[in-house]
């Protein structure tokens, strides 16, 4: 893994305006764009846990694609993964073991043998495999989020901007973005369906995941890596790891990106230590330039009400954004008649029809904004006072050990106390910038 660039501080401003930088040298954007055509791609996975099996395998679904390499930290994920892919999709797997690469730095290796990376490991770990898929000239499907903190988001849209020179193709796995029902009723709230838009509300409130016990002798690294999901710098907490997909659509439907948040969360239900050091409830207040505001929640607690949805509230109407339905004053309700892809399929679809027309698709930008939305509201709940998105996007703490060459033996600097139990952040106390 490589060092992180010096790059000076970064405004709202100029942090938007990057995805509309003009892209530069064309010798560089004819050098590396892959040849129209059927001709066919070679895919390496790299995080080969369920979802990146999944993306695999809706990789594998598009004609003219063959998996030729895979990597993970853990064999046992990996040859999982293989068993199950290769019985899926036969002949169209072709990874003999001499292109199985286990260990923390095998992505590398992976890498190097395709012409499309699928990058879904913990997501503390995107920016720097992001970063050296882009140095090696390869297109790239990434899951979200794309970072766990200021400094990783910094890193991811550095090498974004070298991959829109190099003129490479980049997806991320905020597949609604590829749902037939959203873009349809986003893009009516776009041509003033229900007015000026003031208000959204966004939930991701469900029971929570998974918890992989501790076992006799295990190593702290192995331990938060097969827990990823419980540590904020591996995987941002759940409003960075799965909020994030509503919090987008509000980005989405609002046309720009928060500049400041505030709100409230804590521990109430999922409180062992088990649970590492991540909250199980947010709720944040997040405020856009032209005076609109997202009341947002997440919460993992099993027996209460539940919602993964989005809504948004105009002048002249309102909107139920993920149930695709539109209430304007004076005017018969709209509902989406149409029919849904499976957007987890689309998105590769679309993906791989750029790649082989050569035509421009670089999402790593909003990816890049929409992650670091959801981390400015992870900012203000742990810390419980407002913050602005540049002091928020400026922030030089880094979540991550001090190095980027991690073997077994790295520290990371979340730690348990002699009983097993991780440090929680304290609203009030917590400096998150």
């Amino acid at each position: 893994m490589n060092q992180s660039p010096i790059i000076t501080p970064v405004t709202r401003r100029n942090f938007i305006s990057t995805a509309g930088v003009a892209t530069v040298g064309a010798l560089a954007a004819s050098r590396f764009a892959f040849a129209a055509g059927g001709d066919e791609l070679k895919i390496a996975l790299i995080g080969c846990g369920g979802r990146g099996s999944g993306a695999a395998g809706q990789a594998l679904s598009v004609p003219g694609n063959k998996l030729v390499a895979m990597a993970d930290a853990f064999k046992d994920r990996l040859d999982g993964s293989y068993k199950n892919l290769k019985e899926a999709h036969g002949e169209k797997v072709d990874v003999p073991d001499d292109r199985k690469f286990v260990g923390l730095d095998a992505y590398k290796q992976a890498i190097a043998l395709a012409d499309v990376v699928i990058l879904a490991t913990p997501p503390g770990y995107r920016p720097f495999h992001f970063e050296e898929a882009v140095k090696q000239n390869k297109h790239i499907f990434a899951e979200k989020p794309v970072a766990t903190d200021a400094p990783g988001i910094r890193r991811f849209l550095a090498a974004a901007q070298e991959a829109k020179n190099k003129n490479l193709k980049v997806g991320i796995g905020l597949q609604r973005h590829h749902q037939a029902g959203y873009l349809e009723t986003i893009q009516r709230l776009h041509d003033g369906a229900i007015g000026d838009i003031h208000t959204m509300r966004t939930y991701w409130n469900d029971a929570g995941v998974w918890v992989n016990p501790r076992k006799p002798g295990q190593g702290e690294l192995d331990y938060q890596m097969r827990n990823w999901y419980y540590f904020v710098w591996l995987g941002g907490d759940h409003i960075v790891e799965q909020h994030i997909h509503n919090l987008d659509v509000a980005n989405w439907v609002m046309n720009g990106y928060p500049v400041k948040a505030r709100g409230m969360g804590g521990r109430q239900v999922r409180v062992d230590k088990q649970f590492g050091e991540i909250y199980d409830h947010h709720a944040v207040e997040f405020f856009y330039a032209n005076g609109a505001t997202n009341f947002s929640q997440c919460r993992h607690q099993r027996g209460c009400w539940s919602s993964v949805s989005e809504h948004a509230v105009g002048s002249n109407g309102t909107c139920d954004v993920s149930g695709y339905r539109i209430k304007a004053k004076g005017a018969d309700g709209w509902h989406f008649q149409g029919k849904d892809k499976d957007p987890y399929q689309v998105e590769h679809d679309d993906l791989f029809a750029a790649i082989r027309g050569n035509k421009e698709y670089n999402e790593a930008f909003n990816g890049a904004k929409s992650t670091m939305t959801a981390i400015l509201g992870r900012m203000a709940t742990y810390s419980g006072v407002e913050i602005s998105w540049d002091d928020a996007l400026n922030s030089n703490i880094n979540l991550h050990p001090d190095t980027d060459n991690y073997t077994w033996d790295t520290t990371p600097k979340t730690l348990p106390d002699a009983d097993g139990v991780y440090k929680v952040a304290v609203p009030g106390v917590t400096k998150t910038v």
